[in-house]
């Protein structure tokens, strides 16, 4: 049995994971980081659209600040984020950004004077202003009030992703790669780090760690069709479950970008439209102004969704033999514009669709594209309930999102979540000793020896990749954009029937090396049980909250429902999680439930919440003369790490 000991162990090697090491590593913590593949090839790279962050340096961001994308950021939660997180996360991307300014992302930036650009379908003319050349820019994106989504041409992961990558090379971040967590070490309630399957020679490994930190990102394989890459499959966030004592939190909480290429699934940045693209249906009509008048294709994600797949059902969508989908136009924003900022979507239309997106229209729909559930975690990205074990980015339900997230907010949340949480993990290092027993290393691994063997002794039993199709067949069809219960009931029971099929499984390869038959055997029992805490998670919540739609109960209900979900698996003979909820206290925050301006106002109101308002208003009249740093400690005092409070400058504004 090799046993590898560090102060802060990081599985996963993207954005998130790649920002806790570097923090870590800066305080002098030795730290090693676990990745699938080689860092610049992780899932972070294929964010094409953007970051945000209120820097207000183009024209079309002037007025931006901390107190506005706060409230895109809550309005966008539908209310369901922990706007503590939502106001360390906005206070510090300004922050991010010009840090990864130094340390080589080359922005997108401001020319001084007048630029053509498309608004609501239209061409016109808006002037840069000389003080701001050479700035930072903008693209707008929805759910926002100002263009607040900095870019580097539609390939800002990739950029991102690089210089990140690169800064951790150059301090000597060791990054394994290949390597799979399979299992979190744990005892009376202490992470202790993990057994680690390599995936070449098949070696169980056990790494040991003051910190452990699943950086591992979503779970959007659990679905048919998802713009997630492959290995998205969120077995980070299924470890952790399978210890029996970490959380997760609003499982059912999935996102549907609007524009994924039909067939396969693949993104199309939201920067298409924040550009000025527009949706089209059958019939060349564009729709979306008849359902949401004001912000039209830039509504939040969720809203969007909903509404082309509302039109879809009219008949209204274009017929194909991959079933209907809608058009999306973005031939109005020019060969030049395409070609500069929207490259990445140019060549995806070329080289899988065969079209040229400067001519024709793209065919899109509705698909699965982000999880905001996770591994629960406190403001300070560790579990609650197991002590070293942190997590962050799109693993972790931290809980900046709530039930849907703002386009740009989540790769803005990989690196400020790295940066903040990075800081944590480090202050545990220090006031940490590791003490353990080899005894108890030995159990764990031995224990996943004795399941790996056990696969590879079956004489007969269940096809590992039948049984993924199955579970992904049900989560598109019954766990998807629009849900009821009856569906919902009816994938509870199927995903039962197949966690109990998952112990049965046998391998028609039986090598323990470079075998993927072998690896998605492991995997594919941890996927049904995250399929199961969606789909229970979903049924039991009777409402609709951002990007969870029940059919069959349309309110936002703040009066039964105003509380995070949250699912555990203690028993390994389970079908069905274990789910509790954790209240959200409307007497604490700092922007109390209200409509987010998309339909018809259906809210279930919270009888605290006019408590609440009354209250706020009371400490505005009581300090007239208060900024809004003074008032936002006055509403909302929050911890965050020393070096991340200072003020932001804006141009011409200074630190106001």
């Amino acid at each position: 049995m090799k046993v590898i000991y560090t102060d802060s162990l990081v599985i996963g090697g993207g954005l998130a994971g790649l920002r806790i090491a570097i923090a870590s590593r800066q305080r002098g913590y030795d730290t090693i980081v676990l990745s699938l593949m080689p860092a610049k090839r992780s899932h972070s790279a294929a964010a094409q659209g953007g970051m945000q962050a209120s820097l207000g340096a183009s024209i079309k961001g002037e007025g931006d600040n901390e107190e506005v994308h706060f409230e895109d950021t809550v309005k966008g939660s539908d209310w369901g984020c922990d706007q503590d997180v939502a106001r360390m996360f906005v206070n510090t991307a300004p922050k991010a950004i010009r840090q990864l300014t130094a340390w080589g992302v080359p922005w997108s930036r401001v020319r001084k004077g007048d630029r053509q650009v498309v608004i609501n379908g239209k061409k016109v003319t808006i002037t840069e202003k000389g003080e701001a050349h050479g700035l930072i820019t903008s693209r707008d994106f929805g759910g926002t009030k100002k263009w607040r989504t900095c870019f580097t041409s539609d390939g800002t992961g990739h950029t991102m992703l690089y210089a990140m990558d690169n800064k951790a090379i150059e301090l000597g971040i060791p990054v394994h790669e290949r390597k799979e967590a399979i299992a979190l070490i744990h005892e009376d309630g202490v992470c202790y780090g993990a057994v680690v399957r390599d995936l070449v020679t098949g070696e169980l490994l056990a790494y040991v760690a003051k910190a452990t930190t699943i950086a591992t990102g979503g779970y959007g394989r659990l679905y048919a069709v998802s713009t997630n890459a492959v290995i998205s499959e969120g077995i980070g966030t299924a470890i952790a479950l399978e210890t029996g004592v970490a959380t997760l939190g609003n499982m059912e909480a999935v996102q549907f970008h609007p524009t994924a290429i039909v067939p396969v699934g693949i993104l199309t940045t939201e920067g298409c439209r924040g550009d000025g693209g527009l949706l089209l249906d059958k019939e060349g009509y564009r729709f979306m102004p008849d359902y949401e008048p004001d912000k039209k294709e830039l509504a939040s994600r969720d809203v969007v969704s909903r509404r082309m797949t509302e039109h879809m059902r009219k008949g209204k969508g274009v017929p194909s033999r991959y079933g209907d989908h809608l058009w999306l136009d973005i031939t109005l924003l020019g060969k030049e514009h395409i070609n500069k900022n929207l490259r990445e979507v140019k060549e995806i239309c070329e080289y899988f669709l065969g079209i040229d997106p400067v001519k024709e229209y793209i065919p899109v729909r509705p698909t699965q594209h982000y999880s905001m559930g996770g591994v629960r975690t406190k403001p300070t990205g560790e579990s609650p309930n197991l002590k070293g074990l942190f997590s962050a980015g799109e693993a972790a339900c931290w809980d900046m999102h709530g039930f849907n997230r703002l386009g740009g907010n989540s790769v803005a949340e990989t690196v400020v979540a790295g940066m903040i949480v990075g800081e944590y993990v480090a202050d545990h290092c220090a006031a940490t000793t590791l003490n353990i027993n080899t005894k108890l290393i030995e159990k764990f691994v031995r224990r996943e020896e004795n399941k790996i063997m056990n696969l590879l002794n079956r004489d007969t039993g269940e096809n590992p990749f039948e049984l993924r199709k199955e579970m992904q067949d049900i989560m598109m069809d019954k766990v998807g954009i629009f849900r009821n219960g009856d569906d919902l009931a009816k994938a509870v029971e199927e995903l039962k029937v197949l966690n109990q099929r998952a112990k049965n499984i046998a391998l028609r390869n039986r090598i323990a090396s470079s075998n993927p038959e072998l690896v998605e055997a492991i995997r594919v029992p941890k996927m049904i049980r995250l399929a199961q805490c969606v789909a229970y998670g979903a049924m039991l919540r009777t409402e609709s909250r951002g990007a969870h739609a029940r059919e069959d109960f349309p309110e936002r209900n703040d009066r039964d429902w105003l509380k995070r979900t949250l699912t555990a698996w203690p028993s390994e003979d389970a079908d069905l999680p274990e789910v509790a909820y954790e209240e959200l206290d409307i007497m604490k925050m700092e922007m109390p439930p209200g409509s987010r301006g998309y339909g018809v106002d259906n809210t279930v109101h919270h009888p605290d919440t006019e408590k609440r308002v009354a209250r706020i208003e009371e400490i505005k009249t009581a300090n007239p003369d208060a900024d809004r740093f003074e008032m936002q400690e006055l509403l909302n005092p929050i911890e965050i790490p020393e070096k991340f409070k200072g003020k932001n400058e804006r141009t011409g504004r200074g630190f106001k």
